[in-house]
């Protein structure tokens, strides 16, 4: 649903999205550029250590979920950014091959009291690997315009 707005974020509701499929390409392409520690950019370096193979930055993952989560969840006709992310983990780690999928959980959503066009939504997000693992869980706010 694309023209989403405030009313339509129901407190209890859960949300799931899309495969986005993980390759050692692109771990090695972002962590290059933004995070280039060993078990990131070379995988023969990385099956020597602490993770015993390739894993995605936490930054990439991250950003994986963004995408999913600006293509289904956040409406272009509403959405008026985030104050911030609260609880950001990455419990599991982002393997090449992996498949993972968005599960949204709407916690709350309350109007705005200084300004009655929006309200705030707080939402529990989880990127779930392909074996229903979490490999990033967050509790996110945005503001969200009122119909």
């Amino acid at each position: 649903m694309t023209d989403r707005y405030f009313e339509d974020y129901v407190p209890g509701s859960t949300h799931e999205f899309g495969n986005v499929k993980v390759t050692e390409a692109e771990i090695v392409e972002f962590a290059t550029r933004y995070d280039p520690q060993p078990f990131h950019v070379d995988a023969a370096a990385a099956a020597d250590g602490p993770f015993g193979g390739l894993i995605a930055s936490g930054w990439h993952t991250a950003s994986l979920m963004m995408r999913v989560l600006a293509d289904n969840y956040l409406s272009p006709v509403s959405s008026l950014g985030s104050p911030g992310i609260d609880e950001l983990r990455w419990p599991k780690p982002v393997r090449p091959g992996d498949e993972l999928r968005l599960r949204v959980h709407v916690v709350e959503s309350r109007p705005s009291k200084s300004k009655p066009d929006r309200g705030l939504v707080r939402s529990r997000i989880e990127l779930l690997n392909q074996d229903d693992e979490i490999v990033f869980s967050a509790l996110a706010l945005n503001f969200v315009l009122r119909r």
